[in-house]
């Protein structure tokens, strides 16, 4: 078995890097996670800035991690899935119906299987991406999933922990970051 987990970057300052308050959150959120054998961003600085907050070294950064094209956001807008009644259900719509966040999905999916499989046995992998980029991906690992009950998107910092086994995902652990 082999496990990969999933998070979205901390707080922004500029869109661009982490605040004050997202290096805080990073870090102590972090100081609960790891180790990992291998750590991935994506191609967007806030992602690596995360990752270095959190106390890992980065490994790889890849632009399938990080790469919402204009199709993607205008099925799910920008922050309009906060307003979703079910946002994961949702996205889960989204992915049968084959469009853009479908593509979005299934690349994650591959992106993920790839970074897993170069795991030894035993191993684990952490990926910071995106909104919208990791809640297309889990429901695309897990389309017969519950999706209605998995709550809101995720949050700065929030995720999944995925198991590997053979050549296939284990039911996902969600990950939520209570407080400040």
């Amino acid at each position: 078995m082999r496990l990969l987990e999933v998070r979205r970057h901390s707080l922004v300052r500029d869109h661009v890097h982490l605040s004050q308050a997202g290096v805080d959150l990073a870090r102590r959120v972090g100081a609960r996670m790891g180790p990992f054998d291998r750590v991935v961003t994506s191609h967007v600085t806030r992602t690596l800035e995360t990752a270095i907050a959190m106390g890992f070294a980065v490994d790889a950064q890849l632009v399938v991690l990080g790469e919402i094209g204009p199709e993607v956001w205008a099925e799910v807008g920008h922050h309009e899935r906060w307003r979703w009644d079910k946002p994961f259900a949702a996205f889960a719509r989204l992915v049968r119906q084959g469009g853009a966040t479908a593509s979005l999905g299934h690349a994650q999916v591959e992106a993920w299987r790839g970074i897993v499989r170069e795991l030894p046995e035993g191993g684990r992998a952490l990926v910071i991406s995106h909104g919208r980029v990791i809640e297309a991906g889990a429901v695309t690992c897990f389309p017969d999933a519950h999706h209605a009950a998995w709550g809101a998107p995720f949050d700065k910092c929030e995720g999944l922990r995925l198991a590997y086994h053979g050549d296939s995902w284990a039911a996902p652990e969600l990950l939520r970051v209570a407080g400040p």
